[in-house]
């Protein structure tokens, strides 16, 4: 079991968020709604998640296929629903970029193995509607 501790730190809506290990999100409303960039956006906390799970995924398979990653980064930009109470992410691009010495077909494996098998948080997000598409990109 995973335990969450949210509190209040300030108005109208921020909050610190921790795990039982002691590590802290920072987060807040929108500016529309009076938030003052004190944190993240819960939406968007949504999608660094997707990121970080993935780039777990991504790396570990890599590692285990012997290719060495000197830099790895994401890009994610996504499309939310329109004129509803409730606007789910829909379309979601993700940009995965290597560093290294790295064959782009097994990276390519590597990361469909993710977004297809392995990553909870996507497919999470696919059973509420969401759509991927995703590209590598490997630089020497």
């Amino acid at each position: 079991m995973v335990k969450i501790d949210l509190e209040r730190v300030g108005e109208p809506a921020a909050f610190d968020a921790w795990d039982e290990e002691g590590h802290i999100i920072k987060i807040d409303t929108s500016s529309e709604k009076g938030g003052e960039s004190y944190g993240v956006r819960p939406m968007q906390l949504l999608l660094m998640g997707l990121g970080g799970c993935s780039g777990i995924d991504v790396l570990s398979i890599l590692k285990k296929q012997r290719q060495e990653v000197k830099s790895f980064r994401m890009h994610i930009e996504a499309e939310r629903e329109q004129g509803k109470d409730v606007n789910l992410w829909t379309d979601i691009t993700l940009v995965f970029v290597f560093g290294g010495n790295i064959d782009k077909g097994k990276a390519e494996k590597a990361c469909a193995l993710s977004m297809d098998k392995y990553c909870s948080v996507a497919e999470t997000l696919r059973r509420a509607g969401s759509s991927f598409d995703w590209r590598v990109e490997v630089h020497p």
